[in-house]
């Protein structure tokens, strides 16, 4: 095999490697995120949360009372409620924060906070 042959490997190579290098450096997803009108909590610890509180804008909650490794908690904005029974309503409010509390299988506290303050009203 002659030298183009050769350099013509190496860079096959090195392209190859540089794109599994890319795939690899993904960054994770965000464990909160807004998508089509739906809130979803992504557990992307190894260990099983208890009594997951969601709470959004400070005053609507929901939850559940477990979200295992890797699993997602996710549902429609609307279906966050206040104290008092009042839904959230997308078509009036825009979310400005999220927070996520709950215990992992441990006892220690997990601990998630979502703030986007060019949203805030």
């Amino acid at each position: 095999m002659g030298a183009a042959g050769v350099r013509r490997r190496a860079l096959t190579a090195a392209a190859c490697v540089g794109v599994a290098l890319i795939g690899a450096c993904k960054p994770a997803p965000d464990p909160i995120r807004v998508e089509r009108g739906r809130l979803i909590v992504e557990n992307l610890t190894r260990e099983e949360w208890r009594d997951v509180k969601v709470t959004v804008n400070a005053y609507y909650h929901g939850g559940a009372r477990t979200l295992p490794p890797g699993g997602q908690l996710e549902g429609p904005l609307g279906s966050f409620v206040t104290g008092l029974g009042q839904r959230f309503d997308p078509a009036r409010e825009r979310i400005w924060r999220v927070e996520v509390r709950a215990r992992d299988a441990s006892g220690r506290p997990v601990v998630l906070d979502w703030t986007n303050s060019s949203q805030r009203r």
